[in-house]
């Protein structure tokens, strides 16, 4: 898509608008179960905040009383400041984008995108012009008087975006809206829904159980688990510094490691046993005194496999192991390597051309190596999330 950005425009149109989103304490549940189990969280105007999770866990609930189609058992909705808890959903200045299209298939784009607009008995002049601006933001005027039928996933999408736009809602509610699209479309989609993002300047609330699509658009990402919020932050923070085990291992792949601490060698660092690995540094940014027990979470990325012994570096760790499985990417290389108890997943970037190395292989003799302070001890830890962690 071809988008022209305007400051002009773009400082008009915020200020027309605001849309921070506050969930106070809020509570909803089905029978016996709790979907969403007193959340409180703001999100701030102007922003892509995403809730991310597996199925059941509560965030498309979260969606839903935003938008008004569930009412919170306890807790309050509020919009601006004002309570909208109890507000039906037509009177809320949100819109809805489904994964499912929801399109009327008797009308054409032109009239798709225009619905609201006429329902709200706009002058025919001001829905033509806001209905023209809306085909040319999201690269449909050539599909105006196509009808849905006649239309590709992504160009269906396009159109529920722009009726969910062209009313100016001060939230833009987005449900899964790329499930049912394949990755490379997916992919394009993303960047094209950041770039409207940039134009329009609303809030999003993005519901996703993709890491990778929370990773790419998002401004903030709040991790969900069993109705409750794990962890929200930046989507570089919840990456590289999860608090919990379940955070670590739902966003991207990790390798848990268990151990305890055996001495305090610098301000910074510390030796912990960790069975099968023996003695391995840590970045010891807990506190943690010799004694305590310690949960490391090492990514794959971090770890560089080797056949030779590597020189010793300082602050650095090195463990052999024998390679039990490989998995070649592409891009790159996964290898799952057996050192004592532990099968440690390790993973090569092919920044070169492949076709003249020759990679360890099954049942080589390797050599694991890490910085120490590519290890980051955890809060929490539920032995669960390895269950996880194999399944990914």
């Amino acid at each position: 898509m071809g988008i022209e950005l305007s400051s002009e425009k773009l400082s008009n149109r915020r200020t027309e608008m605001q849309g921070t989103l506050r969930f106070e304490n809020v509570t909803k549940r089905f029978g016996d179960f709790t979907a969403v189990d007193r959340v409180t969280l703001e999100i701030e105007h102007g922003k892509v905040f995403s809730l991310l999770g597996p199925s059941g866990c509560g965030k498309t609930t979260l969606l839903r009383m935003a938008a008004g189609f569930e009412t919170p058992d306890e807790g309050r909705v509020l919009l601006d400041g004002r309570d909208i808890t109890l507000l039906p959903p037509e009177q809320r200045p949100v819109n809805t984008v489904f994964q499912s299209y929801a399109l009327f298939p008797h009308l054409d784009v032109r009239a798709n995108i225009g619905f609201g607009l006429t329902i709200a008995k706009l002058p025919k002049v001001e829905i033509t012009r806001e209905v023209d601006r809306m085909l040319e933001l999201m690269d449909l005027t050539a599909h105006a008087d196509k009808m849905p039928s006649k239309l590709s996933g992504g160009q269906k999408q396009r159109v529920g975006i722009a009726r969910a736009l062209a009313n100016k809602p001060r939230v833009l509610l987005l449900d899964e809206p790329l499930a049912a699209l394949d990755l490379k479309l997916r992919q394009r989609l993303l960047v094209e829904l950041d770039a409207i993002h940039d134009e329009v300047g609303i809030t999003f609330l993005y519901v996703t159980h993709d890491q990778g699509e929370a990773m790419s658009i998002s401004d903030t990402i709040a991790v969900m688990n069993q109705g409750r919020i794990e962890q929200i932050g930046k989507p570089a923070a919840i990456y590289e510094t999860p608090r919990t085990s379940f955070v670590a291992a739902f966003i991207g792949d990790t390798n848990f490691l268990e151990g305890q601490v055996t001495e305090t060698i610098s301000e910074r660092f510390s030796h912990a046993e960790i069975p099968g690995l023996g003695a391995v540094l840590i970045d010891n940014d807990k506190s943690l005194r010799p004694g305590d027990r310690i949960h490391l979470s090492v990514r794959p990325e971090k770890l560089i496999v080797s056949r030779e012994q590597p020189i010793s570096v300082k602050w650095e760790n090195k463990v052999p192991g024998v390679v039990e499985d490989v998995i070649y990417f592409g891009s790159h290389t996964r290898f799952w390597v057996r050192c004592g108890e532990h099968r440690i997943c390790a993973e090569q970037q092919h920044r070169t051309l492949q076709l003249d190395d020759v990679p360890p292989t099954w049942g080589d003799d390797v050599w694991l190596r890490w910085h120490a302070n590519d290890g980051f001890l955890l809060e929490q830890y539920h032995t669960e999330d390895e269950e996880l962690l194999t399944l990914a």
